[in-house]
């Protein structure tokens, strides 16, 4: 256990919040696929019926899910283009992490095509998206808590700044752990772009192949969801050193919170607009879809503008792209960038990102609230995210961080926050 006084403060309304938001989550997902394909499609509704264990419960899709991350595991293992040191650790040393990801999508993309082309019926799996969340939820559970119990026979070193409070229910959410491995398989990392990752384009795809089945074409809005996603998922692969230097990777332990949005809320959730798609069909003329395929490019634009300027930095500040950016000097020894991209406002990857979302929303039409799901609730999370960033960054640079804030005062979006 961690010492009294390197405990780090409560989190997400301490016990009480994290037994609620273990139980909330997963309900929420269930609501969401269940009221994707009733009639009114109702956000705000009651679900059309609650489902028995008979409908959650499938050996099927046991199977299925287990070979799934079996497949993920084998691509993780296989020879990688190249192997990143993450950030220093409590210990001085840093770890070891394979960069294929992008090589597992492109693999898992060649045996999905051979699969199709031998008859696999893969369009089957929109029907099985209710029974592939629960054996998904289940998994996060159980995977929580091995990940807990391991954490017990952990050194101090390799605990997380937070999820060592000393209660079972809130360290269990959060995660005790920091980097929980087995030799070098690193679960957290393996999770956090894998499995939840590729199986939310396979799922669009799915829903796709069975649009196509029902209507003899996917819909013009379907394409655009489905592109506009493979565009951001393939993205976060290619870039996936980057997530080495997230809070996700650095600060919070491996625990509910992630293993449960890593592997079942993502790709169960992120396919909402598709699965929305596939049961209430959208006219979509082409001047619109254009408005909408500018209004992503631009967000795409500045997401990935200001995560590049980002990582360029932190790996070379000299590097001619920005080394004339104005910085801040801070007591760490790090430099706090105040212009370009991070000088418009304090997290412009945040802002790219939230005008991702409603790109891919829009394809959804205005008639229904159910598909702006993605959109309401990425602003909450990444607003909340937006909190945890500023008190870590204040914990960490002191004055220099205040300077920065003072002379960057929005947050997210220029002029409004």
């Amino acid at each position: 256990m961690a010492p009294q006084g390197s405990r780090a403060p409560l989190e997400f309304g301490g016990p009480l919040g994290a037994a609620a938001l273990m139980l909330l989550l997963p309900a929420t997902m269930v609501h969401l696929l269940l009221v994707a394909r009733s009639g009114p499609a109702r956000l705000l509704g009651p679900p059309p019926y609650l489902p028995g264990l008979e409908a959650l419960w499938s050996p099927r899709a046991l199977l299925l899910w287990l070979t799934w991350l079996g497949l993920q595991a084998a691509l993780y293992l296989l020879p990688a283009r190249k192997v990143a040191e993450g950030q220093e650790l409590k210990d001085k040393s840093t770890l070891r992490y394979p960069i294929n990801g992008f090589q597992a999508l492109v693999l898992t993309a060649l045996l999905v095509s051979l699969g199709v082309s031998a008859g696999l019926p893969v369009g089957e799996l929109a029907e099985m998206l209710l029974p592939l969340a629960f054996v998904a939820t289940l998994t996060a559970f159980i995977f929580s808590l091995l990940l807990y119990l391991k954490a017990l026979l952990a050194p101090t070193s390799a605990l997380a700044p937070g999820g060592n409070s000393g209660n079972p229910i809130y360290d269990f959410f959060l995660g005790r752990e920091l980097n929980p491995r087995i030799r070098s398989f690193d679960f957290k990392y393996f999770c956090e772009l894998r499995p939840g990752l590729i199986g939310w384009v396979l799922i669009n795809l799915a829903l796709l192949m069975k649009e196509a089945e029902l209507r003899g074409s996917p819909s013009l809005a379907m394409w655009l969801v489905n592109g506009f996603q493979l565009l951001y998922v393939g993205d976060a692969l290619w870039q996936e050193e980057a997530v080495l230097t997230t809070m996700d990777i650095t600060h919070d332990g491996f625990g509910f919170m992630l293993a449960f949005g890593d592997l079942a809320w993502v790709p169960f959730t992120y396919s909402l607009q598709a699965q929305f798609l596939l049961y209430h069909p959208q006219p979509l003329g082409l001047p619109m879809a254009s408005v909408i395929c500018l209004i992503n490019a631009f967000g795409f634009y500045i997401f990935r503008g200001a995560n590049a300027q980002k990582n360029t930095f932190r790996k070379n500040p000299s590097d001619p792209r920005v080394a004339d950016l104005e910085t801040i000097p801070t007591a760490t020894g790090r430099q706090l960038l105040v212009s370009g991209w991070w000088g418009m406002v304090r997290h412009p990857n945040y802002l790219g990102d939230l005008i991702m979302a409603l790109a891919w929303s829009l394809p959804c039409g205005m008639s229904h609230l159910l598909p702006y799901f993605y959109f309401l609730y990425f602003t909450v999370l990444l607003v909340h995210r937006e909190g945890r960033d500023e008190r870590q960054c204040l914990q960490k640079y002191g004055l220099a961080w205040r300077e920065y804030c003072r002379r960057v005062p929005y947050r997210i979006v220029p002029y409004i926050y």
